[in-house]
């Protein structure tokens, strides 16, 4: 895509003719490091994010303060930190990064071959029960698409082409994007056999008196930290927490607690039982993508394959925990 120029730097009206430069182009290039080198308030944490190496982060923002003839970051002992000169920069420089993933979404969606890279986020646990199957039945009927999969408990943004595709259960409040609720899924508690055999089933009603649990952080899934399935875990003994939910899922194989799970992953596993059977609960699960890119065929062949993986999942009936996470 062609970078484009859309800010300069400002001069003072009183400026003699003799003193005066020529107002400095900042292409779409440079103007990407600074926001990822003020996002990250690190040359090396923008290099990771923009996937090139710290030097050349380096080089590119002194190149644009010489450009600018301003200071941008100040150095402290921790980060880099913007000065008003780099702050007065962000305003423009973002508006530059809106028009280039307008630019990259609509030229996006006039694509019309089955052929190229798709980026989907999703959770881990949609992912290994759902995605994967989808992704796999994609390949075999196009074998010319390619799929970034990200992983993730954290919402990414299609607006700014983060993913083209997202499989979530929260529902987006954007007007620019497409949300097409496609399953419920089934939640309930679970531990391992071993577990069970070892310390007896809970009891409803018991707050898990007794009992070890595995939970997420409680900054990350709040409401688990209250009740799995409305049964409180106030008695219970958190021994495990974990941001990933592999490892929350093989920690309840291996024997280590108890804790909510997606049933339809859990029955895969003949290690498993489920504990306290009345305590049920429903995720609602959504598909979604950018208005500018829902037609475009490689988007639309996935979509299609996740939907179609979601039609085989038989809709519990049991009411839905409102969505925190």
């Amino acid at each position: 895509m062609q970078k484009s120029s859309v800010f300069a730097s400002q001069h003072s009206k009183n400026a003699s003719p003799a003193n005066h430069h020529p107002e400095p182009n900042v292409n779409w290039d440079n103007a990407r490091i600074f926001l990822a080198v003020a996002r990250t308030g690190t040359l090396r944490g923008a290099a990771q994010r923009l996937g090139v190496d710290q030097a050349t982060v380096g080089r590119r923002i002194a190149a644009l303060e010489g450009e600018l003839s301003a200071k941008l970051f100040l150095r402290t002992s921790t980060a880099l930190v913007l000065t008003p000169a780099g702050e007065a920069l962000i305003g423009p420089a973002e508006a530059m990064e809106q028009a280039a993933h307008t630019i990259e979404r609509r030229i996006a969606g006039t694509d019309e071959q089955l052929a190229g890279t798709i980026r989907v986020a999703t959770t881990e646990t949609l992912a290994a029960t759902f995605v994967l199957p989808a992704i796999a039945q994609l390949r075999q009927q196009h074998p010319g698409i390619d799929i970034v999969c990200m992983t993730s408990k954290s919402i990414a943004n299609l607006t700014k082409r983060e993913a083209d595709v997202a499989v979530r259960t929260v529902r987006p409040d954007s007007p620019d994007l497409i949300a097409r609720r496609i399953a419920q899924l089934e939640t309930g508690i679970y531990a391992s056999r071993s577990y069970v055999a070892a310390r007896g089933m809970p009891e409803e009603g018991t707050a898990f008196a007794g009992h070890d649990l595995v939970l997420y952080p409680r900054n990350e899934v709040p409401w688990m930290w209250e009740d799995l399935c409305g049964e409180p875990i106030s008695r219970g003994r958190v021994v495990l927490q974990s941001s990933s939910a592999m490892t929350v899922f093989e920690a309840i194989v291996a024997g280590i607690g108890i804790t909510e799970l997606v049933c339809h992953r859990a029955e895969t596993r003949p290690e498993l039982v489920r504990v306290l059977p009345n305590r049920r609960d429903t995720q609602d699960v959504w598909l979604v993508t950018h208005a500018d890119l829902h037609k475009t065929a490689r988007v639309r062949a996935l979509m299609d394959a996740i939907v179609n993986v979601f039609c085989a999942y038989k809709k519990p009936a049991t009411p839905q925990r409102a969505q925190t996470a």
